[in-house]
């Protein structure tokens, strides 16, 4: 009895070895082009962060994000860190929503964008709640070991909401943006000309009773169009086209991918391709929200049809979120994320690497 009770576990641990090979080869099929990945700390002087970005200055890689608390928090102020010989400085405060001596408001959403030959903007937003919000500034012409005093953006305007502005080629910055006040969540744009001193903005593009849609991000392409993708309250990926320059823009429909209503990035590639970091989950039906986990990153050459390239993170315990993502200047692609709200991670990859699979009925494949 003892003996046959042997054989049965023999065989059946025999039987489990193929399963768990084909498991780590799905890992690790996921993973191929990443180069590089690290925590920009592992332990700061706060216990939550959230919301990051991402710029590329003369002197290498600038990141920014919130910490503090927790989010909404008075104490939430922007963080900064740059990539220097392969390590991330110790973040340093680089704006903080002080009024006053008895007045202090949470800061959120910081977006970092690099001028040509220019100075390094810092866009944030200051106030108790998304729909309360205004927008800031602040420049660097250190390569963000600096900052300038803070100027608030005219009323009325925020600057891009969570994702890079784009240079258009008549000059213009585009920078994507929304709300979520009462009359509930609208994209529009903001557009500058000037880096910030003047201002003149797109009405929204959305009806919110149709598209809950916010935090929108620009794809260009080289016949002039530009592509917009949002998160939503919908379960998909938003997606809505200009042929002018961003002034007006195309009715928004699903892009082919699945949204859990969390935030968001894309990046148009110098080879044209169109890459999206984001988490591929389809919220359950009659649902608005979904978990932050896998976060993943597909790609595409159409902004219609994507292809699988990569599951950043995969676990239960959630909460990899708000990507940001570029590309730098020798062609390789910068992430980074919210880690479970502990820490920021960052990820280094060489998309000329990634083994792509094709997406279909919003499935992600193999799963």
């Amino acid at each position: 009895m003892m003996t046959s009770q042997i054989k049965m576990i023999i065989l059946l641990c025999v039987m489990s070895v193929p399963a768990v090979l084909t498991s780590q080869a799905e890992q690790d099929r996921w993973k191929k082009g990443i180069v590089e990945e690290q925590f920009l700390y592992e332990q700061d002087v706060y216990p939550s962060c959230h919301a990051g970005t991402l710029a590329e200055t003369p002197e290498g890689i600038v990141a920014a994000w919130f910490g503090g608390t927790r989010e909404r928090h008075p104490d939430v102020t922007i963080r900064v860190s740059r990539l220097v010989d392969g390590k991330w400085t110790r973040s340093v405060e680089a704006a903080n929503g002080i009024v006053n001596d008895t007045l202090r408001y949470p800061t959120w959403n910081p977006v970092l964008y690099q001028v040509p030959q220019g100075e390094l903007l810092l866009f944030y937003k200051v106030g108790p709640k998304p729909s309360e919000w205004w927008g800031m500034m602040k420049w660097s012409n250190d390569n963000g070991k600096t900052w300038s005093e803070a100027e608030r953006l005219p009323d009325g305007y925020i600057g891009p909401v969570k994702n890079k502005p784009v240079l258009l080629s008549d000059g213009r910055l585009i920078c994507p943006s929304s709300t979520e006040g009462e009359g509930g969540w609208r994209v529009h744009f903001e557009v500058t000309s000037d880096k910030g001193k003047s201002w003149e903005k797109t009405g929204a593009i959305n009806d919110p009773s149709i598209w809950k849609i916010i935090q929108p991000s620009v794809l260009t392409y080289r016949d002039g169009r530009l592509q917009m993708l949002c998160r939503s309250r919908n379960r998909v990926l938003v997606s809505s086209w200009s042929t002018d320059k961003g002034r007006t823009w195309s009715a928004p429909e699903t892009s082919g991918l699945p949204n859990n209503n969390s935030g968001t990035d894309a990046v148009t590639l110098g080879d044209g391709r169109h890459l999206v970091v984001y988490n591929h989950v389809k919220p359950p039906e009659g649902q608005e929200k979904g978990a932050r986990t896998p976060l993943n990153v597909a790609l595409s050459n159409d902004g219609k049809k994507w292809f699988a390239a990569l599951v950043l993170e995969d676990s239960g315990i959630s909460q990899y979120s708000y990507p940001a993502v570029i590309q730098s200047a020798d062609g390789m692609v910068h992430i980074i994320y919210t880690w479970r709200r502990e820490r920021m991670k960052y990820v280094k990859v060489d998309p000329r690497k990634l083994k792509l699979s094709r997406i279909k009925d919003e499935k992600w494949p193999g799963r």
